[in-house]
């Protein structure tokens, strides 16, 4: 299994937030830790990063992160309002001052009523709230690392670097 390589836009991100005294969390469920792994690849990331949860299965969603089970029964886990909570139960759960989350579909075919491709990507905390809504096309390799992309992207926007 070949590690994830930290980019230009990940290392800047965890030199922001170290620079700003702020601490991240991650709450993944299509990514399967790999946003995470993404931060840890960038040395010195144990002065920001809290750590990641990934809770795959939908009821993983309320029970660990907190997201309110009518929400989930209501509109399913890939949901925009899904993600801003995974994120701020990251936040809660985890002690951060800022959290991201990745929820969606990555195929090969459609799950939960949505097609594969449909992503949403969230960011909560100290830093306020923002979340995106991705149709990847692609295979299951490249939706995930479109959320991943995309939800680095968020970060850096939110720390105003430019991205």
């Amino acid at each position: 299994m070949a590690l994830p390589e930290a980019t230009d836009t990940v290392r800047a991100v965890v030199e922001e937030l170290e620079r700003r005294n702020l601490s991240l969390a991650c709450a993944e469920s299509l990514t399967g830790g790999a946003l995470t792994a993404t931060f840890v690849a960038v040395p010195g990331v144990s002065a920001v990063l809290r750590g990641g949860v990934t809770t795959y299965a939908t009821d993983a969603k309320a029970s660990v992160l907190g997201v309110p089970a009518d929400q989930l029964k209501e509109t399913g886990p890939v949901d925009r309002d899904v993600a801003i909570q995974m994120a701020r139960g990251a936040c809660r759960l985890l002690t951060a001052d800022v959290a991201l989350a990745t929820t969606g579909v990555a195929g090969p075919g459609p799950a939960e009523g949505r097609e594969a491709g449909t992503v949403w990507v969230a960011c909560a905390g100290g830093l306020g709230e923002e979340a995106e809504l991705l149709h990847v096309a692609g295979s299951r390799a490249e939706v995930r690392q479109a959320a991943i992309d995309a939800a680095v992207q968020i970060l850096a926007r939110r720390l105003n670097l430019g991205a």
